[in-house]
This record gives structure tokens, sequence and C-alpha cells, in this order.
């Protein structure tokens, strides 16, 4: 009998970003009926639930780079589901959810639970729940990667 524990095989980024498309997939079939991508819904719902805040807030909460922000930011301020006003210190700039916006995001949410139940059916309910515990640590866990430090560190110096 073998008891060696299965070593890992493939690329771990690969099979989390091949899930990340599928599930997205799925999401954004239910999300495009009210006009939306996931990652719109996700966003809107952050600054109608948490808004107003700045951009940094919203980035850091939401675990987003700058560009996805600000890209992701532009398309719902064009279709007028949010805006930016300027923040009390004057350099800063605040986000907030418009009544449109709102409107949308309450449109949306339907949507997002018909994906959301039709996920939980297809991979039954505790699964999702033993999938949302793991995720949650691994982010927690990989979130202060010393690691990542020391490959910025190597960037900035052939920068320079």
């Amino acid at each position: 009998m073998n008891s060696e524990q299965p070593r890992p095989r493939g690329c771990t980024n690969f099979k989390l970003r091949q899930l990340g498309r599928v599930v997205a997939r799925h999401y954004d079939d239910y999300l495009g009926q009210a006009g939306l991508k996931g990652t719109q819904y996700s966003l809107l719902s952050q600054v109608v639930t948490a808004g107003p805040l700045r951009a940094g807030e919203l980035a850091r909460v939401m675990r987003l780079d700058n560009s996805t922000l600000t890209r992701t930011l532009d398309t719902l301020e064009r279709q007028g589901w949010i805006v930016r006003r300027v923040g009390e210190d004057g350099r800063s700039r605040v986000i907030e959810a418009t009544d449109a916006g709102i409107a949308r995001r309450d449109e949306a949410k339907r949507c997002w639970k018909q994906a959301q139940q039709s996920l939980n059916a297809r991979i039954g309910e505790a699964e999702v729940v033993r999938l949302h515990q793991l995720l949650d640590e691994l982010t927690e866990a990989l979130e202060d990667d010393p690691d990542q430090d020391d490959v910025e560190d190597a960037a900035a110096s052939r920068a320079s």
C-alpha cells in the first residue's frame, strides 16, 4: 500500500485562473441580463454598501490593482452609476453610487442571486462552504508574502 501524500501537479496559478474564468463566465451570463459583468457588479455593490469611499480604500478592500479599478470605475461612471467627487482634503477622490447605480445594483442583485443559487446547485452547498473557507484561509496566508517583497526589491534594483 502506498502511504505517500499526493504531490501538487501543474501550475497553481494556471489552475486558479482557469477556474476563475469558468466561474466569471457563469456569473457574467446571469449578470448580463442587468447589463453588468461580474467585476462591475462586485465593484458597484461595494460602492453601494460601503460608499462613499476613496479609490485607494476601494482597491484595498477589493484587492484590485489601480489599472483594473480605474478601468471598471470609468465604465461605471460613463453609465452614470457612480460619480467621483473631490474628497475632504481636496486632493483625493471619493467614489459614490448614484441613484441610477443603486437601482442597477438592485436589479443585478437578483441576477447575482440566481447565479449563486445555480452554482450552489451544481457544486453542492457544502462544497461551496468548504471552498469559501479554503479560499479565505489561502488569501490570508498569501496576502503578506515575504517572497513578494524580495521580488519587488529585485525589480526596483534592476529599474534604478
